[in-house]
């Protein structure tokens, strides 16, 4: 089949790697797969055009109301894959609730992440809980074996010669929804306790208002050093480094050399980075939050935190605690081996397109 994929495509969100995933699946069934950015549209008749254009016979939207409702009316055959914050926060919008529902009347089938996305979609579109599947994310990490961690550390400005360095990774794009400013103080505080303790966050630059505003917090120095410690290095945040996006393999394979990864998302379908972590055997400490903690059992797979002071407090009893690392580092990899299976994914989906095919039922 010739397929349409609509998706939000900003680069290395999560969205736009599962779109990458799925595309690939698709693909290797011998599916022509048109990927396209939602953002790219604005208007149905945009979608009928290229419809026509692309002799397209079917269509995949990642994102009910992004990629959804812009499928609607094309007597096409469609799917949906929930992206989470159609869940969590298009859902509590009444005229976005109200066509999203439209939007399940059409699809033939949709995909939830977690058995908790499958729940919480059936509760607010009980006429779509029989076409509602749930699939996780699959994981398939792919480090760089020439990545070098040293000067990776010297490009963050980080103290290499620092006893028992400790350092945490937060990976996101900069945007507001990933929250990275939420430990940047008490780290900060922590740091200037515990000098061998560093975050750096790495990630692109998505929101470009709200870059500078990241941007400004962690390279500037706190406001009681301005005036009183001009001379001294805190042009910065103590203790904290912001970087670039990088290369997936690159990232994986800092990431496997950190201390742990951290997740301060407000919202989050399935993070990526959290299962990314767990396979390549990396403590996991996130945010408590529905998405996160449908991934992570917390002292099990990993560690959840409620505040910033709780995340100071678990990252410290994780450093001294040998033991409990070891145990999540084992339960996490269990885990993502279980659940997260890359040929798993692969065959759902393959499975799913079929339903595709042939003529509307109805």
């Amino acid at each position: 089949m010739r397929l349409l994929f609509l998706a939000v495509l900003r680069p290395h969100t999560g969205n736009a790697v599962t779109a990458e995933r799925v595309r690939d699946h698709l693909e290797a069934a011998g599916h022509v797969c048109i990927l396209k950015d939602a953002f790219d549209f604005e208007r149905p008749s945009e979608i009928s055009d290229l419809i026509a254009a692309e002799n397209l016979e079917a269509a995949l939207a990642l994102h009910l109301y992004r990629g959804g409702r812009l499928l609607q009316g094309h007597h096409i055959p469609f799917g949906i894959i929930f992206g989470g914050t159609d869940l969590n926060e298009d859902a509590n919008h009444r005229e976005k609730n109200e066509v999203m529902g439209r939007v399940l009347e059409e699809a033939r089938f949709a995909v939830a992440f977690t058995e908790s996305m499958k729940e919480m979609a059936q509760t607010q579109w009980p006429h779509a809980k029989d076409k509602i599947y749930v699939q996780s994310q699959g994981i398939a990490t792919i480090p760089n074996a020439a990545f070098n961690w040293n000067s990776f550390l010297q490009r963050s400005e980080i103290n290499q010669n620092a006893d028992n360095l400790h350092v945490f990774l937060l990976i996101c794009g900069l945007r507001q929804v990933k929250d990275p400013l939420y430990l940047v103080d008490a780290f900060s505080e922590w740091h200037q306790e515990e000098p061998n303790v560093y975050m750096v966050i790495v990630g692109p630059e998505v929101d470009p208002v709200f870059t500078r505003e990241v941007k400004a917090r962690v390279k500037s120095s706190p406001s009681w050093a301005s005036w009183m410690q001009p001379l001294l290095l805190c042009f910065r945040a103590a203790g904290v480094r912001l970087m670039g996006e990088m290369q997936r393999e690159d990232l994986h394979a800092a990431l496997r050399n950190c201390f742990a990864l951290v997740n301060s998302s407000i919202s989050e379908g399935m993070s990526a980075a959290i299962l990314e972590a767990m396979d390549l055997e990396v403590p996991v400490l996130a945010r408590n939050i529905p998405g996160n903690a449908a991934l992570v059992k917390h002292g099990v797979t990993g560690l959840l935190f409620s505040d910033p002071q709780e995340f100071v407090q678990l990252a410290k009893r994780l450093i001294c605690d040998p033991a409990l690392e070891r145990e999540i580092v084992a339960q996490g990899r269990a885990h993502v081996q279980r659940y997260h299976s890359w040929q798993a994914e692969r065959e759902t989906y393959q499975h799913l397109v079929g339903k595709l095919q042939g003529p509307l039922e109805g």
